[in-house]
């Protein structure tokens, strides 16, 4: 009985950590901010070079 005190009061902080953050986000309560980021999508076009010789390159199997 005296190892699971501890165990338990480990996991209900725990919870309440990271359930409290997570509305915190949703709510939009300043200073408060959700254990996982937000995450955004780089769209547009890519680094390399867009004409055949940089598909190629892109494509291209080596055989070492």
């Amino acid at each position: 009985m005296s190892r699971l005190k501890p165990v338990a009061f480990f996991v209900m902080a725990t919870a309440i950590v990271v359930l409290g953050s997570e509305v915190g986000e949703q709510l939009a309560i300043p200073g408060i901010h959700g254990v996982v980021p937000s995450a955004e999508a780089i769209v547009g076009r890519p680094l390399t070079p867009v004409s055949y010789a940089g598909v190629a390159r892109r494509t291209v199997r080596r055989h070492y």
